[in-house]
């Protein structure tokens, strides 16, 4: 098990609590916290969704991200826990105002889509609308990442082709890095 990060002598459950407090400083400091557990000790988040998924609804988009982050992280130490979180994920995904949203959206759908065939099956609709969005925005260098991580996931024959078919003209006809990470994305889905 991995050593646990010194929490100023506050318990996980206090930082938790503090996601759903009126200041939105609070918050934010508590998410920026529960961040950094993730990156670190995931384990220390386990059993704690709840409050995580909870906190999606929060107004403030560094709030959002940073638990998104934690959520994606969490993916992989238990992935049931965190299938309540697709809504607010999806909200977050099409959020105008902050690509980091967006993207730490689209990391944890792609990342939670890639755990089972029905779950692709799933996430693909919003990661496919995602692609067609933000084609060319900063952000979409990342996505193309997550994309690839997603395909090496295990994933549905369906969405694999649905994204084989989304990325091939990127992929024969795109430029710099779009056309690198399609084509790399293409070759995966054939592997």
């Amino acid at each position: 098990m991995s050593e646990k990060i010194n929490l100023d002598g506050a318990s996980i459950e206090d930082v938790l609590a503090q996601l759903s407090s009126p200041n939105r400083r609070q918050r934010q400091e508590a998410a920026r916290i529960i961040a950094a557990v993730a990156s670190l000790t995931p384990d220390q988040l386990v059993g704690h969704a709840e409050p995580l998924v909870e906190a999606l609804e929060n107004p403030e988009a560094q709030t959002r991200w940073e638990i998104l982050d934690a959520l994606s992280a969490l993916v992989a130490l238990d992935a049931p826990s965190v299938m309540g979180a697709t809504d607010a994920a999806e909200a977050s995904l099409f959020d105008e105002d902050s690509a980091a949203a967006r993207l730490s959206a689209f990391r944890f759908i792609a990342r939670l889509g890639a755990t089972a065939p029905d779950a692709s099956d799933a996430a693909w609709p919003l990661l496919d609308e995602a692609i067609q969005c933000y084609h060319g925005d900063p952000e979409y260098r990342d996505m193309l990442g997550a994309l690839l991580d997603f395909v090496r996931g295990d994933i549905s024959d369906a969405t694999r082709a649905a994204l084989v078919e989304r990325i091939s003209f990127d992929a024969e006809s795109g430029r710099g890095y779009v056309k690198a990470f399609s084509a790399e994305i293409v070759q995966a889905a054939q592997e």
